[in-house]
């Protein structure tokens, strides 16, 4: 008959001498792992030498003179400089996206720069639309959309088509004019427009309540949050690598650059079904007339009041447009 405590006993001396065994390999694993050899290594030296000779990573140097929709920024300032230079450090090491923002520039910039010009909005403002959006419709975690980032109550009372079927924020026209006014409005009301970008970002109300705390009647001169106190200085910065691209360490050719849509309009003043099929009509397809009109956000447009839009559809050339210098 089995004797089964001295069978016990047996099981669990031998687990002892199992798990000591498995601990003491382990501390020796272990101690080999977070040990490491402090003996120089000459081709760690080589690589290390290699690496300074190549690769180098630059200061930049601040321009003395600057300014904002014609008025001066104060430079002079050393908290101004410092806040510009933190701008331009961003904007040129995350090359991609100012690579990005610079080659969409080309294409956008013209039709933003002629509604600027017609409303009677200084030109730095295009670098606005940059800053917010790069120049691509994107849509924030708050819900702003579109290059000009507006809300949905802020984009309808300011005359743009917000719903369903039609959201004209991503019109870059259309939104265009609509961010005309908001910033005319807040130049009006702010005294500047260094004041009215802030507002942009911060809100009218907003501003004005910062004006009343503290006294003040500047925009350099305000302590506001860190995003509506860096908000002017990222427009600024965005401005300076645009407009002197090499400067900065960025080599574009104009091959590089997203050129223009060339593109015919449509008038439409109906319903369209389908607009696979209105594509299709129109010899197109459905990717490049969503391309061209983000704003279409169905499948359809269903427009019960006969309202007229205008269509954008690929022009002759449209798809070999920038092949070529």
């Amino acid at each position: 008959m089995l004797d089964m405590n001295k069978i016990t006993g047996r099981i669990v001396s031998w687990g002892r001498v199992a798990l000591w065994s498995v601990l003491l390999v382990a501390g020796a694993v272990g101690a080999h792992v977070f040990s490491y050899s402090t003996t120089v290594d000459e081709s760690d030296v080589d690589h290390q030498r290699a690496f300074n000779d190549n690769y180098k990573v630059f200061s930049l140097t601040l321009p003395n003179e600057l300014t904002f929709c014609g008025e001066p920024v104060p430079m002079e300032r050393l908290d101004v400089r410092e806040r510009l230079d933190r701008e331009l450090l961003v904007n040129t090491y995350w090359q991609s996206n100012t690579l990005l923002a610079h080659k969409r520039t080309a294409r956008w910039f013209p039709l933003i720069e002629e509604v600027l010009r017609r409303e009677g909005v200084p030109d730095d403002m295009k670098y606005l639309a940059v800053i917010e959006s790069g120049l691509a419709n994107v849509v924030s975690p708050a819900g702003a959309a579109g290059y000009w980032q507006f809300m949905k109550e802020t984009a309808i009372s300011h005359g743009l088509e917000v719903n369903g079927e039609v959201d004209e924020r991503y019109n870059v026209e259309r939104a265009t004019v609509a961010a005309c006014k908001y910033l005319k409005e807040a130049k009006a009301r702010h005294g500047s427009w260094a004041l009215a970008a802030a507002a942009y970002n911060l809100g009218q109300g907003g501003v004005d309540k910062q004006l009343a705390r503290q006294k003040q009647d500047n925009y350099f001169d305000l302590h506001l949050t860190e995003e509506t106190s860096r908000y002017v200085f990222r427009i600024l910065a965005m401005k300076e690598i645009i407009r002197d691209p090499e400067r900065y360490g960025f080599h574009l050719r104009k091959k590089d650059l997203y050129p223009p849509y060339i593109t015919r309009s449509v008038e439409v003043s109906g319903p369209i079904e389908d607009i696979a099929d209105f594509a299709a009509r129109q010899n197109t397809n459905y990717r490049t007339v969503k391309l061209l009109n983000p704003w279409l956000r169905d499948t359809k447009l269903t427009n019960r009041e006969g309202k007229s839009y205008t269509l954008l559809l690929p022009g002759e050339g449209f798809d070999a447009a920038g092949l070529t210098d």
